[in-house]
């Protein structure tokens, strides 16, 4: 694989440091594939380190997808002014909370895309958490001088020409997965504990039916559709059952979203391959 490119958001969970097994085994399930499905894009690592003729990128979390829309649309405008807030004026928690405030009461999707990266950029660990109410709450990062990821923007931008951003659920997407694809999910992960889950990045939460139903409707896709399907997740004994019918590989990743150091252990994830042979 050639260089690989960064997203251009900080992202819990993200998928830059698997790219190239999950690209292997993407391309293995399929060849002759020319559209990629990722009904959870998240920030968008296996979108840019991928090549495929055409993409259908969806997240439920409605402001990371409007601000991808934002961007595509009309990209040097929106560098430009996302840009200007990258300043050291701005790195400051009375200036951060002000303008998190702006967002939780805008309803400009401009404004909210703009504010977004800006707060993607400058709050605490990347992180993206709304309360139950859907007002976005995470607290000032305190980095000594938050990074404006220009390039990575650019290139975001121009890849994104060959891509259909969507907002809706995931069974929504495998109702509507087009000919000739191959399906990439990345959930939210199951917990290894009963204390490692927050509150969630997007309205509704992601429970363990949420993770049975997504292993069904990728059985359904793969094994009746002819169209493969790709999960990553935690390796336990959950997932291990309702991923019985995939293909099973495991690979070790270092989780970094933990403050504490003995937090940044390796796991064992799974790579659960559904594919009709």
């Amino acid at each position: 694989m050639q260089q690989k490119t960064r997203a251009f958001l900080k992202w819990a969970g993200g998928k830059y440091s698997l790219v190239e097994d999950i690209a292997k085994r993407l391309q293995s399930a399929s060849q002759e594939a020319d559209t990629l499905v990722e009904p959870f894009v998240g920030a968008g690592s296996v979108f840019l380190n991928t090549h495929f003729k055409h993409y259908v990128l969806n997240d439920i979390n409605a402001d990371l997808i409007n601000l991808y829309k934002e961007l595509q649309r009309t990209p040097d405008e929106f560098i430009s002014d996302a840009k200007k807030l990258f300043v050291e004026l701005n790195n400051h928690p009375e200036a951060y909370y002000g303008y998190r405030t702006q967002f939780n009461e805008s309803i400009d999707v401009y404004e909210r895309a703009i504010l977004f990266l800006y707060m993607n950029r400058h709050g605490y660990n990347g992180l993206c958490r709304y309360n139950l109410k859907g007002i976005f709450n995470v607290p000032f990062g305190k980095y000594k001088k938050p990074y404006f990821p220009e390039r990575e923007l650019y290139i975001f931008a121009e890849k994104a020409q060959h891509a259909t951003f969507t907002c809706q659920s995931y069974p929504e997407v495998f109702k509507k997965l087009p000919n000739n694809a191959v399906v990439y999910c990345d959930p939210p992960y199951v917990p290894l504990s009963k204390t490692a889950s927050f509150t969630s990045y997007a309205k509704g939460g992601f429970d363990l039916d949420d993770q049975a139903r997504l292993a069904i409707l990728a059985e359904q896709s793969a094994f009746e559709q002819q169209t493969p399907v790709l999960i990553s997740n935690h390796d336990t004994v959950w997932t291990r059952k309702i991923y019985a019918q995939a293909k099973l590989d495991v690979i070790q990743v270092k989780r970094t979203i933990s403050p504490k150091g003995n937090g940044r252990n390796k796991v064992d994830e799974l790579m659960a391959l559904f594919h009709k042979d």
